[in-house]
This record gives C-alpha cells, structure tokens and sequence, in this order.
C-alpha cells in the first residue's frame, strides 16, 4: 500500500502545472481579452474552473466568464470578432446557445488549448474560490482530483454533454468522501492517499446509492433522502441519477446533465477490484509483481501528452529542460498510443467485464498540428457542447479505443438498486500513515518516473513492493484479517431518516 501511495506522489508531482503551461495559458487568456475588451473595453474578463485552482491536467481546457451589460448574450458577436481575428481554428468555434449555460467554445489556433467563454455566470468565479477553500481544508484533494480526473479522461467520461462527470461534480463528490470519512486521520496531510483512492472507488463503486440518495456538502456534509428533495420540486421533476447539491447555489443539482452516472459507477467498481487485487497478501504470487505498477494499472499517460508538454517547455520554458519522458533511473513515463491499447487492459476488459463496446454519440473532429516550432505536436479534437458543468477536461490525443468506446444510451441507469452498505463494509479500512520523503537526486524535476517502463511484453513500472493487504469482495462481507485496515465502522454525520438509504 505505501508504494501506491508513492506512486499516486509521483503522478500528482509529474502531472501539475508547470510555469512555463500557466504561461502559455496565460497568453492564450490574453489574446482572448484583448478581442473582449476591443468590443466591449467596460467587460470584465475572469478566469475560474481548473485553471483558476490549479487542478488542472496538461490537456484541460480553460474557463472563461465576461462580465457586461446586455440585452441579450452576445455569443454570436463575440464568434465572429474570434473567427475575423483568427484566434482560434476556424473549424473549432461552437456556439451552444441552446445549452443549459450558453458557452462558446474554441480551440486556441497555436497552442491547441481549448477555450470555454461564457456570459455573466457568477458562480463559476464563486466555485473556484470554494474549491480553493475545501483544498485547504483537505490537502489530500488535489492528489486524488489529479488521479480521478486522468481516470475519467481516458475514458471518456470527464465530458458533461455526453454524459460523464465534470470536474466540479468530480470536485464536490471527492470533498463528501472525506467529510463522511470516518477517520479523523484521513484528512491529514500524511494520509496514505493509495488507501483512500481505493475507498473512494468502493464508496461510489459498490456501496453508494444512486437511485436513492443524494450528496449535499453543505453543513459539514450529509447523505439526502431523494424523496425527501422530490417533494420540494415542481410536479413532474426528479432529482438527477447523481444528485450533488449546489453549496452555492440551493436548488441546483450538479450532477443534473450527467446521464452517464452508472456507467462512471461500473468504471469505479472496475477500478476497485484491479487496486484492490494489485495490494492484496497474495499479489506478491502473481507474475511480474515486482515490476509492474499498481497505478498504472487503471491510469496511463500517452506519449501525445508528452510530446504536448515538452513542445510547450521549448516554446515557453528553459530549454535545458530534462527529458521529460524519464527520470534519472531511466525509466520511461509515458506510453504511446498502440502500448496504451495493448497493455492497459482496464480499456478492454472493462468493456469485456460491462458490457459491448459503447457506441460514439457524436463524432471528434480532429486536427493534426505539423512537428515544427509553429504549434505543438499533438491532435486537437473539437468538443461541442456543454450544459451544467462547464469546467471540463478533454484532451488534445485521443487514442483509437477512446474514440470507438463511447458511452451509449441503452445501458445507462436501468432499474439498479445499489444498496448503500457503507456503514457495514466501507469503515473496515484502516491506513498506516506514511511519510513523504523529499525527492532524491534520482527523481525528476517533475516528480519521479516510476510509474510506467516500456519492456517486450509491455508496460511495467519500478516500484518498491510494500504489499499491504486490503479486503477483496469476500473480505468485505465482514472478515478481514488486514493489518492495514482495521479501522471503526464509517459513521456517517446524517439524521434520523438516513438509516433508510443504507438498506
């Protein structure tokens, strides 16, 4: 288990914004301001989502809000001042005027950095500030936002307007688990962050109640009664299959354009048992355990990315930069398209283990940069629309199997009833605390590499084998002999009805 953890460090560390993309970024926010203000020079432009927080991976894209006084949106002015500017790729801007919030998105035409721009929207700048609160509060966030969000991307399930989870959803159910953790020393900043990765996947993958429950974060954090919320609606409405209430706005359901709820469910549950079985007493037995990374198993990062990142180090960064694709030992961290397919078998097999292959409901444009310094080296596809959750993180690389295996309409909710079990299975589970030691000369300026190495039979990462146990299914019925997790059973801050939403 402490080597997950060590795993999950060096992710969170390889992965964060460097200087040189906030720059970039930076730039890109300012030639879109400058085509805003020679319009309306009184707007005001502001920035927030992920970018604003910094929990952004290298791929997300960047939120913007105007500010201003109008009749009506003026979303289709602003398209045409874009287009006659050329900020953008001529094919790449969308109007969604149709959408619950009215965005226009765009794809910045040198760095391929997708730009969401929308209209007198104050809770998006009022969000950021929250989140920004709750990662103070929780320092364990940002470690587990960073792996969740790169587990929905390749996966295609971090897009609200197809059904997935966006990251302020993402964000809200992430604060919930720790708020109703129910050990106080899950919250510390030494807490093992590969146990809680787990229990988070068991939470929102095996025990909680979708069909019946909702989260509030409010108060200190709460499970709600649907009917309860139902009977404050107007006649004919339900609460959405993933109820998350608006801290900042009461009424607002988050999670309301997320139709996909159960199939991010069915990829939690898959995730679950991969980490659960990849720590459990008998993984020492399986082959190539001393090798092989645990979070690589479920997470991979493509070599586009790389290529990506290390045009933007050239452009806007030190060009004495190490490469980035090692660390000082050697050891490869990134995974070209077709070792992604082949050996990330969480793809195949969740769609094997879930059911067929999910058709694609709307298509990816798209655009290949050329390898000179002009633009990046990397592909830009153009996303389309957008409704509740604006912040979203759609990469620039999408890889074959992402762009066959799209979430379908047919296998969505069902009549599912997942029991809510939490009190009896999810607080069996206890962590040891560990330590991060500072980096060595041996790690990377972005953190260490250890994460994936590409071998003849595939990737394999270098890791240090600190089996703890954790329960497998069988274990969670009630028996667990783990010297790991030996912790109180979850308590959960509710009232008195909410012994209802645990049966």
């Amino acid at each position: 288990m402490a080597s997950l953890h060590e795993e999950i460090s060096d992710f969170y560390e390889y992965m964060s914004p460097r200087p040189e993309e906030e720059k970039m970024r930076m730039e890109v926010v300012s030639r879109i301001e400058s085509v805003i203000k020679e319009l309306w020079p009184s707007a005001d432009v502001q920035i927030f989502g992920s970018f604003k927080t910094g929990l952004y991976l290298p791929t997300s894209d960047i939120d913007l809000v105007v500010f201003g006084k109008w009749e009506n949106l003026p979303l289709w002015t602003l398209e045409e001042a874009l287009r006659k500017h050329k900020v953008a790729d001529e094919d790449s801007v969308k109007v969604l005027d149709k959408a619950t919030v009215p965005i226009i998105k765009l794809t910045d035409s040198f760095t391929e950095v997708k730009v969401d721009i929308s209209f007198n929207v104050q809770n998006g700048v009022r969000a950021a500030d929250l989140i920004k609160d709750f990662t103070k509060k929780y320092p364990v966030l940002p470690y587990l936002v960073l792996v969740l969000k790169q587990f929905l991307l390749q996966r295609d399930l971090n897009e609200v307007f197809t059904g997935g989870i966006g990251s302020y959803s993402l964000f809200l159910m992430a604060v919930s688990f720790l708020q109703l953790h129910p050990r106080e020393d899950a919250c510390i900043p030494n807490t093992n962050y590969g146990v809680l990765l787990i229990e988070f996947f068991e939470l929102y993958g095996r025990h909680f109640n979708y069909l019946k429950t909702g989260i509030r974060i409010k108060d200190g954090g709460s499970y709600v009664a649907k009917d309860e919320v139902q009977k404050n609606m107007l006649d004919g409405y339900r609460p959405s299959m993933l109820y998350i209430e608006d801290p900042l706005q009461p009424g607002n359901d988050v999670g309301r354009s997320s139709y996909g709820a159960m199939q991010v469910k069915q990829a939690f549950d898959y995730a679950y048992v991969v980490l659960s079985h990849a720590v459990s007493p008998i993984a020492k037995y399986y082959p190539n355990n001393e090798t092989e990374s645990i979070l690589g198993r479920i997470i991979r990062v493509t070599d586009e990315v790389a290529t990506y990142r290390d045009w933007i180090s050239k452009q806007w960064g030190l060009q004495n930069r190490p490469d980035p694709s090692c660390n000082g030992n050697g050891v490869t961290l990134i995974v070209d398209t077709q070792q992604l397919d082949k050996c990330n078998n969480n793809l195949s097999e969740e769609n094997e283990a879930l059911g067929k292959c999910r058709s694609k409901t709307s298509e990816s444009l798209s655009k290949h940069s050329s390898n000179s310094s002009s633009g990046p080296v990397s592909s830009s596809s153009a996303t389309q629309s957008s409704s509740s959750d604006v912040d979203s993180d759609a990469t620039p690389c999408k890889t074959p199997k992402q762009l066959l295996c799209r979430p379908s309409t047919g296998n969505r909710v069902g009549s599912q009833d997942v029991s809510l079990e939490s009190s009896q299975t999810i607080g069996k589970m206890q962590s040891t605390p560990t330590t991060n030691t500072p980096n060595s000369t041996n790690k990377s300026q972005h953190g260490s590499a250890r994460l994936f190495r590409s071998s003849s039979k595939g990737f394999q990462g270098t890791t240090q084998t600190s089996h703890g146990s954790l329960m497998t299914n069988k274990q969670h019925q009630g028996k667990s002999n783990n010297q790991y997790y030996h912790g109180k059973k979850r308590k959960h801050k509710r009232d008195a009805p909410l012994s209802d939403l645990c049966r």
